[in-house]
């Protein structure tokens, strides 16, 4: 809960610092790697950092958590907050971190806003930052304990057993524990880090949705990213991650998992976005679930569709199941009204149903507004976003 007096202050000094938190956050990043270069080289995403969306991710979770705290200062934003904290636990962020961040943010919105900050400003927006800095390390440290791992100590050396091409672009990976211990349990839906050292000697790191789960191994996919920084560790796992060779792979994470429930279920999927849908889909062949689910896919053409047989094959063995696949280009016979952008107000969807989305982002906007026009409750969409959150509403 924000302070009276911190509320009255952040609320009249919102408009001033969320209109300047876009020239804000870029210098704050210049100002932490400056002072830390080793958290760009071997923590944060290099790509994400040369293309600013991960500078406007973070100007969005201010922005959003201080306006939360103004406008319901009896409620804290804890989806936010649990979205951001799974990502985290992904790379290991500790406590000791958040100081250091503290401090550099602070830094630059003093020379941005210049006498704007008095000490009573600063004062209101370092209680907006511990709020929630506080709330993510507490929560950091309970997804550390359920995942059986010192605070931060979330990777694991796996040896590669297995690879699979899944399409030109999308091969998948099975590894195992190098040192035979059990792995934390993953849910469907969720992801991993993989932190590879690239040749200039940066330790980056990904992250890569469970395409699948077998018994103590871990599945995931990856597509071939084009570019430099952005592609770098997509294109080293496709081009030296080898059977028999070792990773260094997290404990499973992400806060959008498939519910247990008979509710309906939509799955709803673009491009590489099919991976966590099909391990949804493959935990729900194996468990035997009896639920209704309609699964969606759409993608450029059949020949890009990683996973395309599998997806037919699992639905198959659900007995309430359908798949409907839209392709922007066919290269086969395919309906005239299944071809182009997937159109989910096409399809009947019935009451109750929990969707699960995942794509880009463009993707993700069009299908949840199609999935509201269709009836389906706003808390009943989630979704996941490869990349920084840019949000759904921008």
């Amino acid at each position: 809960m924000l302070s009276p007096k911190s509320t009255e202050i952040v609320r009249a000094t919102l408009p001033a610092v969320g209109g300047a938190i876009g020239t804000i956050t870029p210098l704050f990043y210049d100002k932490l790697f400056t002072a830390h270069p080793a958290l760009l080289r071997d923590l944060f995403n290099r790509g994400n950092q040369a293309d600013g969306s991960q500078q406007q991710a973070l100007a969005g979770a201010i922005a959003s958590f201080a306006t939360a705290l103004v406008d319901h200062p009896d409620v804290r934003p804890d989806a936010m907050i649990s979205r951001i904290a799974h990502k985290h636990a992904s790379l290991g962020i500790t406590a000791d971190q958040y100081p250091i961040v503290q401090r550099h943010l602070f830094a630059a919105i003093a020379e941005v806003l210049g006498d704007a900050v008095t000490p009573e400003v600063a004062a209101a927006w370092d209680e907006v930052y511990w709020l929630m800095a506080n709330a993510l390390i507490a929560l950091e440290a309970r997804l550390y304990e359920q995942a059986g791992t010192p605070d931060g100590d979330v990777f694991i050396p796996c040896q590669v057993v297995a690879r699979q091409a899944e399409t030109p672009e999308v091969t998948t990976f099975l590894v195992r524990p190098a040192d035979g211990r059990p792995l934390p349990a993953g849910r469907p839906g969720q992801y991993v880090s993989v932190q590879v050292t690239l040749p200039d000697g940066a330790r980056q790191i990904r992250q890569y949705s469970l395409s699948g789960h077998p018994e103590n191994a871990l599945q995931f996919s990856v597509k071939r990213v084009a570019g430099d920084p952005a592609g770098e560790v997509s294109t080293h796992l496709h081009d030296h991650a080898a059977v028999g060779g070792t990773l260094l792979v997290s404990a499973p994470f992400g806060d959008v998992t498939l519910d247990d429930g008979d509710s309906p279920v939509l799955l709803a999927s673009a491009g590489i976005g099919c991976t966590p849908m099909i391990g949804m889909l493959s935990h729900l062949a194996a468990t035997g679930a009896t639920r209704r689910v309609i699964a969606v896919h759409a993608d450029r053409t059949e020949a890009a569709h990683a996973f395309r047989a599998d997806l037919h094959q699992l639905v198959a063995k659900l007995p309430d199941a359908a798949a409907h696949v839209w392709y922007e280009h066919p290269e086969l016979p395919h309906p005239t009204d299944r071809t182009g952008f997937a159109d989910l107000t096409a399809l009947d969807v019935p009451t109750g149903t929990l969707a699960y989305l995942c794509g880009p982002l463009p993707f993700l906007k069009t299908a949840r507004t199609q999935l509201l026009e269709s009836g389906v409750a706003a808390a009943d969409i989630h979704y996941e976003v490869f990349g920084p959150d840019l949000g759904l509403d921008g």
